[in-house]
Parts: C-alpha cells; sequence; structure tokens
C-alpha cells in the first residue's frame, strides 16, 4: 500500500522527501552514507525494504555510496532518465514504494560492472548488529 503524500511529508525529512518524491539527488560528500564503512544494510526509507548490502559497496569517488549490486534484483526496478537534456540516464527505484533511489551506470567494478550510486536520503542504514532485532535477520547469512 503506498502512503499518502500528506503522510510521507510527516514520517520524512524534506530532502528525504524531495529525494524519493521529486526525483531529487542530494549534494555529493554532503550525504550521511558515501563514506559509511560499517557492516549492515541499506534499506528504503520509506517502505524499509531492504535494498544493498555494505559488502557490495565500494569506493567510486562520486560522493555518493556506490554498490555493485542489490540485495536482490526484485527489489529495485529500472526506467530511462532524460531529465538533463541530452543526457540518457537509468534511473533506480525500490519495487514496494517507488522511491526514487538514484542511478545506475555500465562503469563499475568487475564483479558485475555496475554502479548503483545511490542517495542516502532515499535509505535508511541497518547495522550488522542490529539486523536481527529490526525483522532483517534472513540477510544476516550474507555476512558468513
Amino acid at each position: 500500500m503506498k502512503i499518502s503524500k500528506e503522510e510521507l511529508k510527516k514520517k520524512l525529512t524534506p530532502l528525504q522527501y524531495k529525494v524519493t518524491q521529486e526525483d531529487a539527488t542530494e549534494k555529493a560528500f554532503k550525504n550521511e552514507y558515501w563514506d559509511n564503512q560499517e557492516d549492515g544494510i541499506y534499506v528504503d526509507i520509506v517502505s524499509g525494504e531492504a535494498l544493498f548490502c555494505s559488502l557490495h559497496k565500494y569506493k567510486s569517488g562520486t560522493g555518493w555510496p556506490s554498490f555493485f549490486k542489490p540485495i536482490e534484483e526484485k527489489a529495485i526496478y529500472t526506467k530511462e532518465d532524460r531529465k538533463l537534456l541530452f543526457i540518457k540516464r537509468t534511473e533506480v527505484r525500490s519495487k514496494q514504494a517507488d522511491s526514487h533511489l538514484g542511478h545506475v551506470f555500465n562503469d563499475g567494478p568487475e564483479q558485475t560492472g555496475k554502479r548503483y550510486c545511490m542517495n542516502s536520503a532515499a535509505m535508511k542504514f541497518i547495522p550488522k548488529d542490529e539486523m536481527a532485532t529490526m525483522g532483517y535477520e534472513q540477510y544476516l547469512s550474507l555476512f558468513n
């Protein structure tokens, strides 16, 4: 079930709302998770759906959290984005909440060749030691 715009505006910060609902991009190097190196998972700030794992995160030098793959392909979907004039990009959105997360590029590390360049404001980080108590125990096996 999709949350109403009014409820979302109460639940999210103005930046989180602008990024997830209005497809904005936060500032590079001035966002919460671009340099986070703690073990855990990143979930959709709106739905709580698990999106990315710290094991798949890498330093891309872009100033945004970057991953070479999502936790599960079915958690996200992509679509063409031509909002920047003549530049064609591939937007990444969460499946459950339809939140704008960021973009995916074909210049990532050799594991997949992908760089999922995400907005910190679209995600919440769940540290590994809190995953079970917060209902994400099924993802703890990623760290074995």
